[in-house]
């Protein structure tokens, strides 16, 4: 077993995380992934009501006795949602474990770590995570240019961003965007992380709720077949190549402003994708880590068989690479 100042910090077995994603963290995947050992997050804002996710924490509790967190992502909206309620939910719901991304989580920090809530906040260039950091947060989540979603507009990828992020965080740190197996665990730990996050990866379980037709077209997919939309906007995400997502990048090369675009990236179009099955029908995310994943395991199939290759390149292939002193001299 792999033991890291995550899995101390944050008690579980595998230093390894479902990140919150939305429509996609539900109560089926967390609870599979928990019971793997790993650190699994329903997603929030996922369920249209703090009152609706109290339920689904409490669907989750009945399907796993292990430990599972919270996703709150914090973004900047004309009618925000009710960010207080939701975590209010969260505290009262017992949850130990949050994840935050978007906005500064310093406002929340003090309900949360009043409760003995730990914080694990998701950032995508190392002057957020230091700023993290210093508000008190529990963990760093490190997300480099090869994640789905947002990945910021640094362009910085996991190689250079992990190495560079360990030199400079003292408290526990997974490294996001890119990674799938064990020999991404291994790089990660290599860089400096004490594990690894994975979202695009977890969407391609049996457990995850979403249509068949979708985990099958991310197997089916390269590397290549993502589209970087709302770059000229400065709101850069990582989407699935399709027929929508590049006539989004076409209207914004064009010169065109986010009301030309707004219905074809509606969320709701989104979510029609997961729920029907149809990858041509709105915009949904994936990360290029796509081009390694090759099957649909399941969510305990996938954290045992991380961990046993992650183990196995340690003991086995880098072990065998270093030749005793005298062999070398």
């Amino acid at each position: 077993m792999l033991s890291t100042a995550f899995t101390k910090t944050f008690g579980v077995r595998h230093p390894i995380v479902q990140g919150g994603m939305q429509w996609v963290g539900r109560a089926e995947l967390v609870a599979a992934v928990a019971n793997a050992g790993a650190l699994g997050l329903l997603t929030a804002l996922t369920q249209p009501t703090p009152e609706h996710l109290a339920k689904e924490i409490a669907r989750t509790r009945e399907l796993t006795d292990q430990p599972f967190g919270v996703n709150l992502t914090i973004l900047p909206a004309i009618t925000p949602p009710p960010y207080e309620e939701y975590r209010q939910v969260i505290i009262e719901s017992g949850i130990k474990i949050v994840e935050t991304a978007g906005s500064n989580p310093a406002p929340h920090l003090p309900d949360f770590h009043a409760a003995g809530v730990k914080v694990l906040h998701k950032c995508t260039s190392v002057r957020h995570a230091i700023k993290a950091q210093d508000s008190g947060v529990d963990g760093i989540s490190i997300d480099g240019f090869e994640c789905a979603g947002h990945p910021g507009e640094d362009d910085i990828p996991g190689l250079v961003l992990i190495a560079a992020a360990a030199e400079q965080i003292t408290i526990p740190m997974v490294a996001s965007g890119g990674f799938a197996d064990g020999r991404g665990l291994v790089a990660a730990l290599a860089l400096g992380a004490d594990g690894i996050n994975m979202g695009t990866r977890f969407m391609c379980t049996a457990e995850s709720p979403i249509h068949q037709n979708i985990k099958e077209a991310i197997v089916a997919a390269k590397e290549t077949d993502t589209e970087l939309i709302f770059r000229p906007l400065r709101n850069t995400a990582r989407v699935a190549s399709n027929t929508v997502s590049r006539e989004v990048v076409e209207i914004l090369d064009r010169g065109g402003k986010f009301e030309d675009v707004r219905e074809l990236v509606a969320g709701a179009r989104g979510r029609t994708v997961f729920e029907n099955g149809d990858p041509e029908a709105g915009i949904w995310t994936a990360g290029t880590v796509q081009g390694i994943i090759h099957d649909i395991p399941t969510a305990g199939e996938l954290v045992e068989r991380i961990v046993a290759e992650a183990e196995a390149l340690i003991a086995e292939r880098l072990a065998g690479l270093s030749a005793p002193v005298s062999a070398r001299s």
